[in-house]
């Protein structure tokens, strides 16, 4: 539906272009303002910064280390929830990204596990897997023959900021991974 919207907006906008000093008639004004009020609010991510590359995100990320996890916070001098710190991690580099982690699913272009980057968000259930609804994301910090390691705000045991296998627990929970770089 989305998809559909934007060129039918896009459409409506481009082709009364021409004539400025003409008003719209009432009823493409209101569909307008119906196409708009449906699109996503805050959802959309923003590159700003082409030259950032996956090491440096890391490394900026991996400077945090420690910071304790704190609920509905996203300040290292306080402490960082978990969507707290991917958006505190890539705003930082000028990317315009969610703040909640449900709203991650939303963000950057979907990819795989088998296709995944150093630098992807990993977006995964909250704490019970069975109930399949997004509640914890986290950054893929290192791909090799081990497998996927992530670094995250963990509200678990660590509760810090902390690097993390995906595998057990994380691997049930895991839902989707989105490429934003």
């Amino acid at each position: 539906m989305k998809k559909i919207i934007v060129p039918i907006l896009f459409f409506i906008l481009s082709a009364t272009a021409g004539k400025a000093q003409t008003i719209l008639p009432a009823q493409y004004q209101e569909l307008v303002k119906k196409l708009v009020a449906s699109l996503p609010k805050n959802t959309t991510v923003t590159e700003n910064n082409s030259s950032t590359n996956s090491t440096t995100l890391i490394d900026f990320a991996k400077s945090m280390l420690g910071i304790p996890y704190r609920y509905a916070t996203s300040n290292p001098k306080v402490g960082f929830d978990c969507s707290g710190f991917v958006s505190y991690v890539f705003s930082n580099f000028g990317f315009k990204v969610p703040r909640s982690s449900r709203e991650f699913s939303y963000a950057g272009k979907e990819t795989s596990l088998e296709n995944a980057k150093v630098g992807d968000v990993l977006i995964f259930t909250g704490s019970n897997s069975r109930i399949r609804r997004i509640g914890h994301v986290g950054i893929v910090y290192s791909i090799d023959e081990n497998g996927i390691k992530f670094i995250h705000a963990s509200s678990g045991k660590a509760h810090q900021v902390t690097i993390t296998d995906l595998e057990g627990h994380y691997k049930a929970r895991f839902m989707k991974i989105v490429s934003i770089l």
